[in-house]
């Protein structure tokens, strides 16, 4: 079997057939204001960076409607967002206590980690194309289709759109067995900020928005900088076959955001050949920052671009405390506060003032930040 990895090919192909259209758009917007009158077009605030091809759809399950729509029938390769298929199929009529230990291990490194290893086992073991196949049926999907029959074994190939990923996330917290919402959810919650692999993924909602949220993120094309942890129109039935972009370096966040899960954010993202992977987080948070998301805390702070590679964030204002994580070069973070600490040098910059990023817990060098001062203008400080 060809081993999923998440790197992109270099020619595009086509993907498989749509599925037939099962679910209408009355299932999933409503048309009318109590009373009768026609609600007005939801007015989309999403900003897509340059260069970014987007699809985005935010669903408020509180009034049953759309917040956000952008190309959201769009198609893209799924990369590891289809780790949702793989569990959902995996506990189809069954129950998570009804897992071998081995395979609820598998799950959770899959769901918490996006590990790669766990998803290819699941992906051998229970049919590659034919999980797809059925979860579509299941579920009503209507862009999503198995890897094309040039890439068998590559479950990252597999096509998706932003609207099939809140119809996922719409069954899970709406239709499928109380057990099963609560343990993938539960994982969910619990995504490491360092994947299995070495990707710093979180990103996108887990970068803008406070707990609560749960969040299954995809990338690919990438390379990831070394995260070390210290511990559209519709289509339906008949609709042609389109071309998956498989070259495009991807980056995707969704999940649920807010008290009671009560909003469903899915945003897909293709970005031009050769963008490192800072930018391209960056460019995702500032994508997913700008969306009406009805019950999101938004964190406070200043976001300050950086600088440099291999940038460590550590567990106090010194170079010999202890390195929590290493930074995507050049994403930007948010800023919480800054202190004086350590004097580090970088000729020819010299600075001794810290920046604490709360979002990570610890504090990096000022001299990495693109400030023009050693202290940042406009921020407090701790």
């Amino acid at each position: 079997m060809l081993r999923p990895v998440r790197h992109a090919a270099r020619a595009g192909v086509l993907a498989a057939a749509l599925a037939a259209l099962l679910c209408s758009a009355a299932a999933t917007t409503a048309t009318a204001a109590p009373g009768g009158a026609p609600l007005p077009p939801p007015v989309t605030q999403a900003e897509v960076p340059a260069g970014v091809t987007a699809g985005v759809a935010v669903f408020d399950r509180q009034t049953g409607t759309f917040t956000e729509q952008v190309n959201s029938a769009g198609q893209f390769r799924s990369a590891s967002v289809v780790k949702l298929l793989l569990a959902l199929d995996l506990l189809w009529n069954r129950g998570p206590d009804t897992l071998t230990a081995a395979d609820r291990s598998r799950t959770d490194a899959m769901l918490r980690g996006s590990d790669d290893a766990a998803a290819s086992h699941f992906w051998s073991a229970n049919g590659q194309g034919a999980i797809i196949d059925r979860m579509v049926t299941r579920l009503g999907l209507t862009d999503t289709a198995r890897p094309p029959a040039t890439h068998p074994g590559y479950w990252g190939y597999t096509a998706l759109s932003a609207r099939d990923t809140v119809r996922i996330y719409r069954y899970l917290l709406d239709s499928a067995a109380p057990p099963v919402r609560d343990y993938v959810l539960g994982n969910l919650r619990q995504s490491t900020r360092c994947a299995t692999d070495g990707y710093d993924q979180h990103f996108g909602i887990a970068g803008s928005f406070n707990r609560p949220w749960a969040v299954k993120q995809g990338w690919s094309g990438f390379s990831s900088g070394g995260c070390t942890a210290a511990a559209t129109a519709s289509a339906g039935a008949g609709a042609a076959i389109r071309a998956v972009d498989l070259s495009r370096p991807a980056l995707h966040t969704t999940g649920v955001v807010g008290a009671g899960d009560r909003s469903i954010v899915a945003v897909l993202t293709l970005h031009p050949s050769g963008t490192p992977y800072g930018k391209a987080y960056s460019d995702v948070n500032r994508l997913t920052r700008s969306l009406n998301v009805p019950g999101a805390s938004r964190p406070a702070g200043t976001w300050i671009g950086t600088w440099g590679s291999q940038v460590r964030v550590r567990a106090e204002a010194t170079t010999g405390s202890a390195a929590l994580t290493t930074l995507p070069a050049g994403v930007e973070v948010l800023v919480g506060c800054q202190k004086r600490g350590q004097q580090v040098s970088a000729p020819p910059y010299v600075n001794d003032w810290w920046a604490y990023l709360p979002q990570y817990g610890g504090y990096m060098t000022n001299i990495y930040l693109s400030s023009p001062d050693n202290q940042v203008p406009g921020v407090p400080v701790c």
